[in-house]
């Protein structure tokens, strides 16, 4: 792998956005994943290796790192800037498609719940993984998610819900998505939540943490 990729994979996982960017001080004055992720492309690397090798890495290890409490919500957030930054360098090879990405996924807080920033992680550290994600936002009723699900066929669903009281609302939702695209996996997570009732719900995987969705998605691929 390129040195330019191993800073770039530095970068996402530290938060550094670009050179003019204070975050994260021990890296001030150094170059972030906005001129990395474009100097590689210049160097000559295909634009998705720079997504493989530098930004998926990074977004891994901020990851991991939040699933042990070594890092919190907005080292995770700064990761997923820098990740951005680098990955509009990307958006001409997606569009092109001379860079695939490995699904689609779509997200949203089960209706009647109108939090959103585990479901934000989520979306950021699946991005960050290589996927599409078509993110339907807060208090989503099953209508909504079946016809996503019918206009992005493949795709896998991601439901939230952080209220015991909208915990009905998803077994509901997962039920009828079953039934009507029974081949759809849905993933299930929020702070209510355990293995055993994602189970019991009928649903495919309780994700307990940003990255366990991803690997999660990654065996679905």
């Amino acid at each position: 792998m390129s040195t330019t990729l191993e800073q770039l994979a530095v970068c996402v996982e530290r938060g550094k956005v670009n050179e003019k960017s204070p975050y994260p001080p021990d890296l001030k004055g150094q170059k972030g994943a906005d001129e990395l992720a474009k100097q590689a492309l210049e160097e000559g690397v295909a634009a998705g290796e720079v997504l493989s090798q530098g930004l998926v890495i990074g977004m891994q290890k901020i990851g991991v790192k939040f699933r042990e409490n070594k890092v919190f919500v907005p080292e995770v957030l700064m990761a997923a800037r820098a990740m951005n930054a680098g990955m509009a360098h990307l958006k001409p090879f997606f569009q092109s498609g001379a860079v695939q990405r490995k699904g689609k996924f779509v997200i949203g807080t089960v209706s009647g719940d109108l939090h959103d920033i585990g479901k934000n992680l989520v979306s950021m550290m699946v991005e960050g993984g290589g996927w599409e994600v078509i993110d339907l936002g807060i208090d989503v009723g099953t209508e909504k998610f079946l016809k996503s699900i019918e206009e992005n066929p493949g795709c896998v669903v991601g439901l939230s819900a952080l209220l015991t009281t909208t915990m009905a609302n998803m077994e509901t939702t997962v039920r009828e998505i079953k039934a009507k695209y029974p081949n759809t996996k849905v993933l299930v997570g929020g702070a209510p939540l355990t293995h055993d009732f994602a189970n019991k719900i009928g649903a495919d995987c309780y994700g307990a943490d940003p990255q366990g969705a991803v690997e999660f998605l990654n065996k679905a691929a």
